[in-house]
């Protein structure tokens, strides 16, 4: 049997607002032991996810975005993103390293109302062969999932006439500059593998 997903804070107001039934039979009846064919067209078809991380006090959520089809589904259990170039502060990605914890948050705003929620044990992997899929990636990053949860999607929005962002990387362009790059504090300290330098 899978470790349970409540720990005593969780137990604690589940029982302070009559919710530990309510709780446990969302546990048994919609945890999932590994990703079916749902998951994977949710997951695959995502152009964004949510990436929460923590080590110590150093806690971080953070916003992936990429092409659809960047995050993949590798296994029952696993999946893979490429890290593109960001603000060199590494806060996620150093969380994982340090922890290697990590929980991820699917949604579909589109009027289709879906989330998922995929926690696990992640790494880092700096000579991945997808990395060549994807300009401006640096990193990959796996996942082993340990709790899938498809959880209440109601008050999720409908945003289905917004675009993607122009900022993807595109095969055979160059990666659009974002504009905080050019800040006088930070134009000249550019890492010097940044695409922009």
């Amino acid at each position: 049997m899978a470790k349970s997903m409540f720990h005593q804070g969780h137990r604690d107001l589940q029982d302070l607002h009559d919710g530990r039934r309510v709780a446990d039979a969302l546990e048994k009846h919609r945890r999932l032991s590994e990703l079916g064919d749902k998951q994977r067209e949710l997951i695959e078809g995502a152009g964004f996810f949510f990436l929460a991380t923590a080590h110590g006090g150093s806690v971080d959520c953070s916003f992936k975005g990429g092409p659809a089809g960047f995050v993949r589904v590798t296994g029952s259990t696993s999946l893979e993103w490429p890290d593109f170039d960001g603000n060199s502060m590494y806060r996620s990605l150093g969380n994982i390293l340090k922890s290697g914890r990590a929980g991820l948050l699917f949604i579909r705003m589109d009027g289709a109302q879906e989330r998922l929620r995929v926690n696990g044990s992640a790494e880092i992997v700096h000579d991945h062969p997808r990395l060549a899929e994807f300009p401006g990636a640096k990193m990959m990053v796996k996942l082993e999932a340990e709790e899938i949860f498809p959880n209440c999607p109601r008050y999720i929005p409908d945003l289905s006439n917004a675009t993607p962002s122009e900022f993807l990387p595109q095969k055979d362009a160059p990666l659009k500059k974002p504009y905080w790059k050019d800040f006088p504090f930070i134009r000249s300290i550019l890492p010097k593998s940044d695409p922009h330098q």
